[in-house]
Order: structure tokens, then C-alpha cells, then sequence
């Protein structure tokens, strides 16, 4: 089969190679599926520049999330047989660039009827974050404000459309016109471009002086900063990743004088924790995405050839929404 390795650590564009391979066979609790969608995510750049807290060894296949048709079922795998269409992460070295990829059959799912291949590959992680972290971690609350950074990004994308469907009043922060108007089409109350405004005087704006009640950070460095700056009296910071490279330090003595809350969320962990609590999850985004509420902003599809080069583009922070292989 094809599929495209890492066998020396960089820049997705120099790391990644396209190589013949033998398919990977499933083990005990593994599926073999053939490749429909794979979604590039921030964790695949980490894990080529050798940055990330996985490190499978040399060569390996990154992408950690895919949309596939199961073809072979290892031992102990109840409830799936071949032909079944379904998304969730990858088994490590055999990720979802290639033809054929192993998945974990533990935190597989059925893939929503709704959704085309890229639709579906691009669902799992990123609605999955946004639901546990705005509603398990952050409680967000109908008629609330919610802050969303990088919201045409594929992380922030789906916060907004979470919190849309919520019913919270969304803020989206982009960087520059193209994002802005894609953050827009997905349904925010107010787009604020930083290249050009400052977001913490028009957050405060928009709600009266009083800020924003739930505040979606993906970035870290001066967006988590200057968010302090307009969250809302017992406020929630809700911290999700670090897509800006800067990860800040905190003054707590801030959070106490003015009572927020800074929340963290590493959806991973319910995977191995609360795995029913994720099956839930699974099934209220297959309801929103069948009532239309929710839809995955799919600003990429990449034939086979271009994967590197999109994954790069990833890397660079050039892409709007996600960056999606769709086999063809």
C-alpha cells in the first residue's frame, strides 16, 4: 500500500516521505480500515518536529484521526464487522495517511449518516474537545458570552458552532479578513479580526462592560493573556491547547481578585477514564450534526499527493478550518 512516513524528524513538508508498505495487520482489540478521510490535526505536526508526548518510533505514518471502512477485525472486537463506516483515532506507527490504517476498536464509533468522508474524519477530536470542555468543564449556560479563539481554525471552528447550538452568544477572534468571514458563515454574533482591533475592548463593548462568561483558548501566549483582560465576574477560562507556541505563565493572585476560574481540559483522558461518558458525547454530536447545527468546516481536501504539503500549511498556520485526505 501507499503511504506517507516519517523516518527523520522536522517540518512536516521535509519529514514526510511516500513510501510502499505492507498493510498493517489488526491485533487483539485493533481494526484494519481502508483510509476514506483522514484529518490533519496539530498533534500529527508535533509528532514530525519530535515535540509531541507520543513519540512512536522511526518510520511511522502520522495522522491520528480518520473516517474508514473496516476491512479485518482483530480478536476480542465485538460489535463491528466489515463494511461498517466508522471514525476515531488511529493505532500508532499506522496512522491515517496511508491507504490502510489501524484503529483502536475501544474508541472507534460509528461515523454520522449526514457527514461525507472529509465531514466525518474532521468530526471526532474537535467536537468531541468542544463539547467536553464547554459543557463538562466550563458549564456554558444558554444566553452566556462566549470568547472563542482562532474560531475558523478546526478547533475553534467547532466551538463556535458548539456554542451556537447552545445557545450562547458567540465572540469569534480570527486573524485577518479570509477567517473572518469564515468564522462569520459558521454563525458568530461578532467577529473581532487582531490584526486590526483590539478583541479585549471589543468584547467589553459588545457586552456592556460586563465580558466574556466562558472564554475557548486553543492559542496560549497573549491570547490567554490579554483574555484576563475581559472575562466576566466568575468567569471560565477554558484552556485547550497551545496552537501559538507560548505556553503562559499565570499570576493566580489575578484569578482571585477577579474571581474566574481557569479551567483545563485534555480530552484524551476521558477516552481511557470515562469511555461511556465519550460514547454519550458521540451520539448528542450525531443528533446536532443530523438537526444541522453542527457541520465540520472543511477549508482542505487533499488528494494523496498533496498531504505533506497541506499538513505543512497546518504547521505554518496558513489553513481555515480543517485540512482534510480524501481518498478517492
Amino acid at each position: 500500500m501507499r503511504a506517507w512516513q516519517v523516518h527523520e524528524l522536522g517540518e512536516p513538508a521535509q519529514a514526510m516521505r511516500l513510501a510502499r508498505v505492507p498493510a498493517p495487520r489488526p491485533r487483539m482489540g485493533e481494526l484494519l480500515v481502508r483510509v476514506l478521510g483522514a484529518a490533519a490535526n496539530f498533534p500529527d505536526v508535533l509528532m514530525c518536529r519530535g515535540r509531541y508526548q507520543v513519540r512512536p518510533a522511526l518510520p511511522f505514518t502520522p495522522g491520528v484521526e480518520v473516517c474508514g471502512e473496516v476491512v479485518a477485525c482483530g480478536t476480542e472486537v465485538p460489535g463491528l464487522r466489515a463494511g461498517d463506516r466508522v471514525i476515531g483515532a488511529t493505532v500508532l506507527p499506522a496512522g491515517g495517511f496511508a491507504e490502510y490504517a489501524l484503529m483502536d476498536a475501544a474508541t472507534t464509533v460509528p461515523a454520522p449518516p449526514g457527514l461525507d468522508d472529509a465531514e466525518a474524519a474532521a468530526l471526532h477530536f474537535g467536537y468531541q474537545t468542544g463539547w467536553f470542555g464547554l459543557h463538562r468543564r466550563a458549564r456554558l449556560l444558554p444566553g452566556e458570552t462566549l470568547l472563542v479563539h482562532a474560531a475558523a481554525g478546526g478547533v475553534g471552528s467547532a466551538a463556535v458552532q458548539l456554542g451556537r447550538a447552545a445557545g450562547a452568544r458567540v465572540i469569534g477572534v480570527v486573524g485577518g479578513p479570509e477567517k473572518a468571514a469564515a468564522a462569520r458563515a459558521l454563525g458568530a454574533d461578532l467577529i473581532i479580526d487582531r490584526h486590526t482591533e483590539d478583541f479585549v475592548e471589543a468584547v467589553r463593548e459588545f457586552t456592556g462592560g460586563h465580558g466574556a462568561d466562558v472564554v475557548y483558548d486553543p492559542v496560549g501566549g497573549a491570547a490567554y493573556q490579554r483574555s484576563t483582560k475581559c472575562v466576566a465576574f466568575e468567569g471560565r477560562i477554558l484552556v485547550v491547547g497551545f496552537a501559538g507556541g507560548d505556553i503562559p505563565s499565570v499570576p493566580l493572585n489575578h484569578a482571585l481578585i477577579k474571581n474566574y476560574s481557569i479551567v483545563g481540559l485534555h480530552w484524551g483522558l476521558y477516552q481511557r477514564r470515562d469511555p461511556a461518558a465519550v460514547r454519550q458525547c458521540h451520539d448528542e454530536l450525531t443528533k446536532l450534526a443530523a438537526a444541522g447545527l453542527i457541520r465540520p468546516l472543511v477549508g482542505e481536501r487533499l488528494d494523496f499527493e498533496s498531504v505533506a504539503a497541506g499538513l505543512q500549511r497546518l504547521a505554518d498556520g496558513r489553513t481555515i478550518g480543517r485540512v482534510v485526505y480524501v481518498a478517492p
